[in-house]
């Protein structure tokens, strides 16, 4: 599971959703976010858990707030006084997963919501969420009701690491704009795009560190390149490839290469230009 980033919540809040008990995040404003994420509790420097961000609800009227209590746990007088009046917009998890040893991370000048984990610290937050599937020992999962259980593995399975369920064949994966940094050194960034892949494609920065796998990428030059991605750097480590693919394409800066999954673990890019056209 690669989890590239993390949600600040403050106590007593974190509190009630490491035990289940909040399934609504009340934010002053939606977000585009989606997936798996790194919860962390304000002030202690260290990711406490992980959930899963399934949506987000429109703003609630106060009265709406008072009737939906057992979701969110703000007290009805607190939403009458008028505190609260902003944080009126549900964002729903679907899935906690709390840790038995929290783990530190390194706190970004200016991260006030999100903060972007580095490479060490996803190889953590994995390892601890794959030991515990793995063993069936660790940290309770808890599921909302507002979802179905996820089950464990099977022994068969937990032989990999759990990564988060990939979207269908030909999906987007995403899409990233070119920067004459990148035409010069013959990569393009990952950056955003990183929980998407499987967990065991992604490796340290040398090749020292490389991934447990690799992935199959179609550039439309030949046959398909083998690679793992370094997380350091958020790019795929092999580059000789990206150097063809950009001459082939005549690509320049302010372009963006899109990136495809077309099968398991499998992938497709493409450039688009700045117009948009292939």
């Amino acid at each position: 599971m690669a989890i590239t980033k993390g949600l600040i919540i403050a106590e007593p809040w974190i509190g009630y959703i490491l035990r289940g008990e909040k399934l609504w995040e009340m934010r002053s404003k939606s977000t585009s976010v989606r997936g798996w994420f790194g919860l962390i509790r304000k002030g202690s420097g260290a990711v406490v858990g992980v959930a899963k961000l399934a949506g987000v609800g429109d703003p609630l009227s106060a009265d709406e707030l008072i009737s939906h209590f057992d979701k969110h746990r703000i007290p009805p007088d607190v939403i009458k006084s008028g505190e609260v009046a902003k944080w009126n917009v549900p964002w729903r998890l679907a899935e906690v997963h709390a840790f038995e040893t929290p783990i530190p991370y390194r706190h970004k000048s200016g991260a006030v919501t999100w903060v972007s984990f580095d490479y060490e610290v996803m190889c953590a937050i994995s390892e601890q969420v794959d030991a515990t599937a793995k063993d069936r020992l660790g940290p309770k999962l808890i599921v909302s009701s507002a979802s179905a259980a996820t089950p464990w593995p099977s022994e068969a399975q937990v032989a990999k690491p759990l990564k988060i369920p990939a979207p269908s064949s030909g999906a987007v994966v995403g899409r990233t704009e070119l920067t004459e940094g990148n035409l010069k050194n013959s990569h393009f960034y990952l950056r955003g795009l990183l929980d998407r892949f499987p967990t065991d494609v992604i490796g340290g920065p040398s090749a020292k560190s490389l991934a447990a796998r690799t992935l199959l990428v179609e550039w439309g030059g030949g046959k398909p390149e083998e690679t793992d991605i370094d997380g350091s750097k958020q790019f795929f480590r092999k580059r000789g490839w990206i150097r063809r693919f950009f001459e082939m394409t005549g690509a320049e800066a302010g372009d963006r290469v899109e990136v495809q999954e077309t099968g398991p673990y499998a992938y497709r890019v493409q450039l688009l230009r700045k117009s948009g056209a292939l």
